[in-house]
């Protein structure tokens, strides 16, 4: 695959930083289930999270092939993307449909590093996926929204200063299109937190700082409504087509991570006197992962083409995601039959790199969905709920 020369110096450069945090301090992380804030500054001093915000407000103006680019080499570096991914997807909205004063009031901050735009409150304990069933409400009151519910799976609120926000605004028997009435809410959490809103850390296998949030009777300003009100889940869309193919990069970036250890580790590694690498069983399975993995990046990279030519990459961008998420976990877990015992072993970062895969062909969208989308939406089948 023809590489560009401006992304092939995008991937060394992102490769140079992560050479500063090496599999010892992911360690460190993962075992004390800590932020990696350092990380995430850096990521921010060198302008990588602001890849996608215009120059004029102090970013690089990148398109999102680029921003694709960026977290495949993060996690081909055995570094984790998911402590900074949601700033890249959560740009996209607030760049779409933000108004002209939201995005001189938060952008210069955000690329700045200022403020983090890290937070996305959209999944509930009682919708899940089911995005158009969700209860939290935003009722206007004079110059505010008074807002009450729980968010479950909101990552990163903990860690964030702004909070995008998708909450009912007209209940859902009052409105005509069962895709109406949802509104897009950009939450400064820093005066919110205390004064109705509430977090509450979820450990889970995985170090990914996720949360609840719960909104009690949380007044938040009108000028908080991003773009119309009723429109919001119109404008996530867009956003998630973004968030999956940003992911999908990340689930390339893991799967050559994975192969390029099991390759080092088949190639050394002696048992009754040859390299166990040298055996087919070895070979076979990493020889496949490859194969697999190349195939995705085929396809994330042209999801990514289709976003930036202002194409509607639904087919693309779930393909993409659904490919990645396959490929990065079917070579995790050959890494792991590669290594044998070694690969439970923490110094080695297999078993990390492992429990963070599995993630993938969960969330952000379950493989299931994906599937029921492309039957509906590009193969004409009928509709299954």
């Amino acid at each position: 695959m023809e590489q560009r020369d401006d992304l092939d110096e995008i991937r060394r450069a992102v490769r140079a930083l992560c050479e500063e945090f090496p599999g010892e301090y992911w360690r460190a992380k993962d075992r004390e289930r800590a932020y990696p804030g350092e990380f995430v500054d850096a990521l921010t001093r060198a302008g990588f999270l602001a890849a996608l915000i215009p120059e004029e407000f102090g970013g690089s103006g990148l398109m999102l092939d680029a921003a694709a680019v960026i977290m495949e080499e993060i996690q081909a570096a055995g570094c984790n993307g998911a402590s900074a991914h949601a700033q890249m997807y959560i740009m996209n909205t607030l760049l779409r449909y933000g108004s002209a004063e939201q995005k001189a009031r938060y952008l210069p901050g955000i690329a700045s590093g200022e403020l983090r735009l890290q937070a996305f409150g959209v999944s509930e304990p009682t919708s899940g996926t089911d995005t158009l069933s969700l209860k939290t409400r935003a009722v206007r009151d004079g110059d505010h929204y008074v807002v009450n519910g729980q968010k479950i799976w909101t990552s990163r609120a903990e860690h964030s200063d702004l909070l995008l926000l998708l909450a009912r605004t007209t209940p859902r028997e009052e409105v005509e299109k069962r895709t109406e009435g949802l509104s897009i809410f950009l939450v400064d959490m820093r005066e919110a937190i205390g004064n109705g809103l509430t977090i509450k850390p979820i450990r889970t296998l995985m170090n990914h700082s996720t949360t609840e949030v719960f909104f009690d009777d949380l007044r938040i300003p009108a000028s908080a409504l991003v773009g119309e009100e009723g429109k919001g889940f119109r404008y996530i869309l867009s956003g998630m087509n973004a968030e999956r193919i940003l992911i999908a990069a990340e689930c390339v970036g893991d799967a050559k991570w994975f192969i390029e250890k099991a390759t080092g580790y088949a190639s050394d590694r002696q048992v009754f006197g040859r390299p166990i690498g040298q055996n087919q069983g070895i070979q076979f399975p990493i020889a496949r992962c490859y194969a697999r993995m190349r195939a995705a990046e085929l396809m994330v990279h042209h999801a990514a083409q289709v976003y930036d030519a202002g194409g509607n990459p639904g087919a693309e961008a779930n393909m993409a995601k659904l490919l990645a998420s396959e490929a990065s976990w079917e070579a995790a877990d050959m890494c792991v039959q590669t290594f044998g015992g070694f690969g439970f072993a923490e110094e080695y970062d297999v078993e990390r790199k492992f429990r963070e895969a599995r993630l993938y062909t969960v969330a952000p969208i379950s493989t299931n969905l994906i599937l029921s989308y492309l039957a509906e939406h590009v193969l004409g089948l009928p509709r299954s709920y």
